[in-house]
């Protein structure tokens, strides 16, 4: 009866973690990975400072510079630089507003190419929440409902992604016309928002492949490296189970 106890027990624990990592995994990661959303927050504190530090908030720029190259184009940059240098504080928030409001298109636009890359897709979408998250009290200043609706869209586009699950455990449906539903409606919005002529920007296109190089959370249940633990706990478990049940008989 002990053993018997002690099994199901051992089982009921089990379960909880999957479900725990299935919950936790089903998430937007970690929003503190997007480099032009966290230099956009030093180089403001940076302008705060009276008077404005425009000699560091250069610096700060400039180790985001390469990216906003690469993927936005050189003209985002040298406007910026330009106000940085000329020492026009409002300009340079204006302009890098607008670069944050970019970024966010770029990453959405990544989603909707590589729409079936659920890890990618993902990531993407993390980065852009955590660009919006940096522009929202902007947002919630002026219009309180559009930032909540807004940050709705970002929870709508998440669910919109679905879920492969594995072995067929937390499966979800993607649906891609959902999630270009709530694209059009945030990027729509922002635009309006910030009085941008045009966000055709650069190019938007994200390499799948580079996302998915970049190093996996634990908790991506997607992985199957990650369930590595999980299954040697299955094993050990199952051989519990079964040396339990043989010594009974």
């Amino acid at each position: 009866m002990k053993k018997t106890f002690i099994t199901s027990v051992l089982v009921f624990v089990f379960i909880n973690m999957m479900l725990s990592s299935q919950a936790s995994a089903y998430s937007y990661g970690d929003p503190s990975e997007e480099k032009i959303a966290e230099a956009y927050k030093e180089i403001m504190i940076k302008l705060d400072e009276d008077p404005p530090n425009y000699s560091e908030s250069k610096k700060i720029y400039e180790t985001v510079r390469e990216e906003v190259d690469q993927h936005m184009g050189e003209e985002p940059s040298k406007v910026i630089l330009e106000n940085l240098e000329n020492k026009e504080k409002e300009q340079a928030i204006e302009n890098l507003d607008e670069l944050l409001v970019l970024n966010i298109a770029r990453r959405l636009e990544g989603i909707d190419k590589n729409f079936s890359e659920y890890d990618t897709s993902k990531r993407l979408l993390a980065k852009g929440f955590a660009t919006y998250k940096t522009l929202s009290p902007k947002v919630e200043g002026k219009n309180p409902e559009l930032d909540q609706k807004i940050r709705t869209e970002f929870d709508q586009a998440l669910e919109s992604l679905g879920n492969p699950g594995l072995f067929g455990v937390g499966t979800k449906e993607s649906d891609q016309d959902a999630f270009k539903q709530s694209k059009t409606f945030i990027m729509d919005s922002l635009q309006k928002e910030f009085n941008i002529k045009s966000l055709e920007v650069g190019h938007f296109a994200e390499s799948a492949t580079e996302e998915a190089s970049q190093k996996q959370e634990w908790t991506d249940i997607s992985n199957l490296k990650n369930w590595v633990p999980i299954v040697v706990i299955v094993v050990v478990l199952a051989a519990a189970i079964v040396y339990a049940v043989r010594k009974r008989r």
